[in-house]
């Protein structure tokens, strides 16, 4: 978990821990692959911080495998979470690129992921992160719609 950014314009101001809560299929395109990309925004300040549209760029294996973005606004009260949805394509070939590598012997319980992203909150206030940990992508059986986990890393 790790939060980056910040105003400089707001002092005092921490900047927001943003993690990924879970991973789940949406339905995609012929040669596209979509989900929904969960991320849980801790806000550690005595405001609330309203945003208006938010931007993911997932590597897994280091390598590209997901973007998206979202033109949802919302708010994260003071000292509080909220669980953001965004969706994310991946195209056939960066699909390709990943199943090349777990052919090679890649598990895909230990997935390492980093994901880049940013948070706006206004032309001064955008916030920029990034969150890294694995992804689990076995099916889990007390998640019958098949929801994917992940476990960031400290």
């Amino acid at each position: 978990m790790l939060g980056n950014g910040g105003c400089a314009l707001l002092p005092d101001q921490d900047p927001l821990l943003i993690d990924v809560a879970g991973v789940e299929p949406l339905p995609g395109q012929d040669l596209e692959v979509r989900m929904a990309v969960t991320l849980r925004v801790q806000n550690p300040n005595d405001r609330d911080i309203d945003y208006n549209g938010v931007a993911l760029r997932l590597e897994v294996n280091d390598r590209l495998l997901a973007s998206g973005v979202s033109d949802r606004s919302g708010r994260v009260p003071r000292f509080s979470e909220s669980l953001v949805v965004v969706p994310v394509s991946i195209s056939a070939f960066s699909a390709l690129r990943q199943a090349l590598g777990l052919a090679q012997g890649q598990q895909i319980e230990q997935l390492p992921y980093t994901l880049h992203g940013k948070l706006s909150a206004g032309p001064f206030a955008t916030q920029r992160f990034e969150a890294s940990g694995t992804l689990d992508l076995r099916p889990r059986a007390s998640s019958p719609d098949g929801r994917w986990l992940s476990e960031p890393q400290p």
